[in-house]
């Protein structure tokens, strides 16, 4: 089960360790190793074929009584515990690349505390969204540092200087203004100012005519002012590289291509490795069994060989295991979800829940979900997620179950092809979709919509 959830890099590095950890596990091609470079549709998932075959059976040499402890347990296992290790970006962190920018001010050894404070609690984002007093009582209790707000401030002011723009904003208002203020001044700029000076409120609810009845301006003043806003940042801090930024590289553990108007999946090579047991360590225990007499150091000797020899034998046998798991999963959810795959319409993905398919192919709910949540697969519409395959189900106006991904899948279209100037509300979006035949509910639209990181009509309205 935990090498199943294990993503292909991941189980690259798994299968390295075994390596490493036991000798009598190797690399490479042998008689007794069965394994392919990849599966197909085609592959035989039958107990004929075994992963070795070997005729040493050390019990055979060995009495009860003979049987060190360790026999039972073997050190390369690894903890049951999920392994923990994550890696991390390399290079210098958001924290210290501005701490870095501090060096070049003048600061006395208070105002440097004052400065080196604020900036560790700025967040990964590039704001600082803490209330001057707590930062004051912060400094007293944690620094020893007693200050005022007034000098705070003026600290505050010098890490606002920092790169990247905007930088150690309190809100969204100030780091809009930290940025328009470095631009070089234009009329776009200057009234973009006073727009989120003195009408901010304005601007977020994009409330436009009263913004030029304010200021007295054109549409066209506007639409400039407003274009020099949109291209702000308002996360700085969201460009660089954090000390827990995780590394990320997705391999695909599947690929799915359509070969003569049929599915044809195929499992990535990475996930079949070439392994077979240590043809040195069995070789080792036939001179055990050729020996007439036997100490007691060999007989350590061929308990520790044993030790190796098993466990080997147990990774490729569950490797194997791994390998058959993961493609009849994948082969079941290709073929629930065909007309998916066959034309990359959404609008096609059928309703499919995890035990839908554990179901199917006679396994465990966790099972299945082990391989979804971790896994991808390479088809011919992008390298997908596949627990993005699986959705709840809802009835439509002919009684038919559809996939809610089928009905987001409208929404997002619907919402794309709206008149920008007259955004539809999530009233209008129901009674489109019911005209559509998918009968739901106001909330349910505003529920999908939030899902798909659509803001309400209000904020997509277009100027």
């Amino acid at each position: 089960m935990k090498l199943i959830q294990l993503p292909t890099q991941a189980f690259e590095q798994r299968i390295s360790q075994e390596m490493n950890e036991n000798p009598a596990l190797e690399g490479g091609k042998d008689e007794g190793d069965t394994f392919d470079e990849e599966f197909s549709n085609e592959d035989d998932y039958g107990d004929d074929n075994e992963v070795i075959e070997t005729d040493i059976n050390v019990d055979d040499y060995l009495s009860d009584d003979e049987i060190p402890s360790y026999k039972l347990s073997a050190n390369n296992y690894s903890a049951d515990d999920e392994d923990k290790q994550t890696p991390y970006a390399s290079g210098t962190s958001f924290n210290q690349y501005l701490l870095q920018q501090l060096n070049t001010y003048r600061l006395d050894d208070e105002e440097e505390q004052i400065a080196k404070f604020l900036v560790g609690s700025v967040d990964e984002s590039g704001y600082i969204r803490r209330e001057i007093a707590d930062i004051l009582d912060d400094l007293a209790f944690t620094q020893n540092v007693y200050t005022t707000e007034e000098k705070i401030e003026k600290i505050l002011n010098i890490v606002q200087e920092l790169d990247p723009a905007g930088v150690g904003a309190r809100d969204l208002q100030e780091c809009l203004l930290l940025q328009l203020y470095r631009k070089s001044p234009t009329e776009a700029v200057s009234l973009a100012i006073e727009i989120v000076d003195d009408a901010f409120d304005h601007f977020i609810k994009k409330h436009y005519s009263k913004l030029i009845q304010k200021f007295d301006v054109t549409e066209d003043d506007l639409r400039d002012a407003i274009s020099e806003i949109e291209h702000l940042n308002p996360k700085p801090g969201g460009a660089y590289s954090g000390s827990t930024r995780i590394v990320e590289h997705v391999v695909p553990d599947f690929a799915i291509k359509i070969v003569d108007g049929e599915l044809d999946l195929t499992l990535n090579g990475r996930n079949a490795p070439e392994l077979h047991v240590s043809r040195e360590y069995t070789n080792m225990l036939k001179g055990y069994k050729a020996s007439k007499q036997k100490s007691k150091s060999q007989k350590d000797a061929v308990m520790f060989i044993k030790q190796k020899l098993d466990a080997a034998k147990w990774f490729i046998d569950a490797i194997k295991q791994r390998q058959q798991t993961l493609f009849v999963t994948m082969n079941s959810i290709m073929h629930h979800q065909k007309e998916y795959f066959l034309t990359g319409d959404e609008r096609k993905l059928k309703p499919m829940i995890l035990k839908d398919i554990a179901d199917k192919i006679n396994m465990d709910v966790s099972t299945v979900s082990r391989v979804a949540n971790s896994k991808y697969v390479d088809t011919p519409y992008g390298t997908k997620l596949i627990k993005e395959f699986f959705s709840e189900s809802m009835k439509n106006d002919q009684g038919e179950d559809v996939s809610t991904r089928e009905i987001k899948k409208i929404l997002e279209i619907t919402v794309s092809e709206e008149n920008k100037k007259k955004p539809l509300t999530d009233d209008r979006l129901a009674k489109i979709l019911k005209e559509k035949g998918y009968p739901i509910a106001r909330r349910t639209v505003a529920k999908y919509r939030e899902q798909l990181d659509i803001p309400v009509a209000r904020l997509r309205k277009e100027f």
